[in-house]
């Protein structure tokens, strides 16, 4: 029997789990040439303000021991210039797109929407993404303070785009369900899990930060297990909640892990950084364990996990 790689994000269907994570598969066509955007499942821009922004001085990434930390900072030259000049190109690759959105303000993120407003038949989600770490100058992420979750998901959902809204959070809060639960109450019709993981890494010799930014964020192998606990807590907090889970995913396993845990899609993007093709790898490799358990449909994968086995004690 054929395996159904169709997954659902609420009233969105994607031809299969696979997204790429914003901020790792560049602004519109760079990879193209190397990943056929067409056949992920969905591709996540670069998150972008209603305002060009230079984002932190170098140096902006670090490798470590088992992942990432970068303090980029959203450089991004604003959802102006993302709508008429690297949407287009992505669209022309048929890519189905999410639209990535970032602000300092409330306001910010409104006005954000309403530029996207005229190429909402263009994109088949958006993001809000309130959980940057590295913009420490301005202050926390709006994902840790509920209230200003709800502020910033409520000025995006007052802006008809008529596509799914999708909102980016932080692994690093004490109640991420109830922020979650904040932010679905706000107008979210999903969310993505997680954002980086808060992270300093220093320069003994010099005795400060290494990286230009001062503090970044970690990503790749070592914020799996978070990231799988993220989603793992929110969606048995939020029975049905579409959930795009992201975070350490370098191979088909860690995709079926993440779909175990709760999440309807998983985002792929450190991986990306080290072999350009790892989307199309990685949906390759999830099909073959599919097939090889057995699995007809991909959909039933989500929230699946057993309870652990206990031994009864005497």
């Amino acid at each position: 029997m054929t395996l159904d790689t169709r997954v659902r994000l609420g009233a969105l269907e994607l031809p299969n789990p696979v997204v790429a994570a914003s901020g790792t598969f560049g602004h519109g066509d760079e990879l193209a040439e190397l990943c056929d955007p067409a056949r992920l499942g969905a591709v996540t821009a670069k998150s972008q303000a209603p305002f060009a922004w230079a984002g932190n001085p170098p140096p902006r990434l670090q490798p470590v021991g088992a992942g990432l930390v970068n303090s980029v900072g959203l450089q991004g030259r604003g959802v102006d210039h993302w709508v008429t000049t690297e949407l287009p190109a992505l669209r022309a690759l048929d890519a189905r797109v999410i639209a990535s959105l970032w602000g300092h303000t409330v306001d910010d993120f409104a006005a954000g929407a309403a530029r996207l407003a005229p190429v909402a038949d263009q994109i088949v989600a958006v993001e809000v993404n309130v959980s940057c770490p590295n913009l420490t100058q301005h202050g926390r992420p709006f994902s840790h303070d509920a209230a200003q979750t709800a502020a910033a998901v409520g000025a995006v959902a007052g802006v008809d785009l008529a596509v799914p809204m999708l909102v980016k959070l932080s692994p690093d809060v004490a109640d991420l369900p109830g922020i979650a639960g904040r932010a679905l109450d706000a107008g979210a019709d999903g969310l993505t899990l997680v954002n980086t993981a808060r992270a300093l890494l220093i320069d003994a010799e010099l005795r400060r930060p290494l990286l230009g930014g001062g503090a970044g964020g970690l990503s790749g192998p070592a914020l799996k297990p978070i990231a799988l606990r993220a989603v793992h807590d929110v969606a048995r907090a939020h029975p049905g909640v579409p959930i795009v889970g992201t975070g350490g995913v370098l191979c088909g396993l860690d995709a079926v892990e993440m779909l175990l845990a709760g999440a309807s899609a998983v985002g792929v993007g450190t991986a990306t950084f080290l072999e350009p093709r790892a989307p199309l790898r990685i949906l390759d490799e999830l099909i073959e364990w599919c097939e090889r358990h057995g699995v007809t449909r991909v959909a039933e994968l989500s929230g699946a996990l057993r309870a652990p086995d206990r031994e009864e004690t005497p």
